[in-house]
């Protein structure tokens, strides 16, 4: 189980995992604007909104929030299976930031390839990958043979197991990796869409 820790001291000691929770509130699709990143305390780390713009697309964006609701990252779906994240800094986009192409999409698996900055290309090599199950709540981030960030159901020890909802569940930071705001956009892309109640 990873470490706790408040947002103005992120990152962690890097000698331990960090544990992110995510929990949406209602019983609906992937819906923007419900999802929360909280710490072990509740702490809030991040929130997800829709993005606003003029473009018909808007309603498909989405935006990744700093607890001082400060936009970090705009995340924009482009044709089936491939999104771009744009740093935002005072409500402008500065640079892509990464792109994310979704491999493989099966009832039981999905997986993905994320490159950063402008590296997506015809023959270039992923940065990340990204694979896992959407209803089982496992989603695996590689870099190389190493594992980023990984998400999980939460289970309770002990002779009265509490239940947990499935609405809510565990991300965990692994050391070695400092870029907390691009692992939980790369969890968002990874359960845009999908039934987060059952």
């Amino acid at each position: 189980m990873g470490t706790t820790t408040t947002p103005d001291e992120w990152p962690p000691n890097a000698e331990f995992p960090f544990d992110l929770f995510v929990w949406k509130k209602h019983k609906a699709f992937w819906d923007a604007g419900n999802i929360q990143f909280t710490d072990s305390f509740g702490n809030l780390f991040f929130r997800v909104d829709r993005g606003q713009s003029s473009d018909s697309s808007a309603h498909s964006q989405k935006l990744i929030l700093d607890a001082s609701d400060n936009t970090l990252i705009r995340l924009v779906p482009l044709v089936k299976g491939l999104w771009q994240g744009f740093m935002v800094n005072d409500t402008e986009e500065k640079e892509l930031m990464f792109s994310v192409n979704r491999t493989l999409n099966t009832f039981t698996t999905l997986e993905f390839d994320i490159f950063l900055g402008d590296g997506l290309g015809e023959g270039k090599e992923a940065d990340l990958k990204m694979k896992g199950s959407a209803f089982k709540r496992s989603c695996t981030i590689y870099k190389g043979n190493s594992i980023v960030a990984e998400t999980s159901l939460m289970h309770t020890l002990g002779f009265r197991k509490h239940f947990i909802p499935r609405n809510r569940f565990r991300v965990t930071i692994f050391p070695g990796f400092a870029e907390l705001s691009l692992v939980v956009a790369l969890v968002v892309i990874f359960f845009d869409k999908r039934k987060f109640w059952v």
